[in-house]
């Protein structure tokens, strides 16, 4: 299963050193009214860039916009993290509304580190910015999560779907990102589709289950990957594909 998407989440390993990575550049901040934040961003491929703000009375670039530019600039495609710190020992801070449509837009399936009671804690930009507004053009590239325990299957072809729940899937190209694991490179893939179910409509067959495999069973790991998710919940069966230049969509 891949994590959930609806709660906060714990920072994964690797999503850790993006909040050390802007935090340590914030200590480096010292008293410059000019520049007093600095953010962190991590792409596919495990690297991370960082920036700060340009503070300026005509609006200047918050440092996860100027963090944004630095990683374009590197071709990093798209973020999976950011963080974002203040200076003179601030800590962890969370982003301001321009900044978070700006990420959604961009790069929707990005996780934005956030401080809690409890913590640094991970949560998708698009919970971030409820009922917002989308912009259609910005041409985005999809990023679709797996647990890096898939990789040998997804890459051999044994597992070509997934069940979701309460997240955003868009049928197209997509990159398919394995979490908190710098050493399996992404790969291009492509959701083929999504069809959703009432839980008490899923059979083995709509599941995709190998032959002995139950839908309690299922339901179960299910569940306690979502905890959160109801009983009377809808589920999405999306079916991917790994591409290759040989394979890529016609349509």
């Amino acid at each position: 299963m891949e994590r959930g998407m609806l709660v906060f989440m714990e920072p994964l390993r690797m999503e850790r050193r993006v909040i050390e990575a802007a935090e340590t550049l914030a200590l480096t901040l010292g008293n410059n009214p000019n520049h007093t934040v600095a953010a962190a961003a991590m792409d596919t491929s495990g690297r991370i860039h960082t920036a700060v703000n340009v503070y300026h009375f005509t609006g200047g670039p918050c440092a996860e916009l100027v963090t944004l530019g630095v990683a374009a600039t590197a071709e990093a495609g798209p973020l999976v993290a950011m963080a974002a710190a203040g200076d003179r020992g601030r800590g962890l801070i969370s982003p301001c509304g321009r900044c978070r449509q700006v990420m959604l837009d961009l790069h929707p399936d990005l996780l934005v580190a956030v401080p809690t009671d409890t913590g640094p804690q991970m949560k998708p930009v698009a919970k971030l910015l409820s009922d917002t507004y989308f912009f259609p053009d910005a041409q985005a590239e999809r990023v679709f999560r797996f647990n890096r325990r898939y990789y040998d299957a997804v890459v051999s072809g044994r597992k070509t779907s997934t069940v979701r729940w309460d997240e955003d899937i868009t049928v197209g190209p997509a990159i398919l990102y394995f979490e908190d694991d710098a050493e399996l490179s992404p790969l291009h893939g492509e959701i083929l589709e999504a069809q959703r179910y009432h839980v008490d409509d899923l059979s083995p067959e709509r599941l995709r289950l190998s032959e002995g495999g139950t839908v309690a069973a299922y339901m179960e790991g299910l569940r306690q990957h979502y905890p959160l998710m109801p009983a009377d919940a809808f589920v999405d069966v999306v079916d991917f594909r790994v591409v290759t230049p040989d394979t890529s969509s016609n349509h």
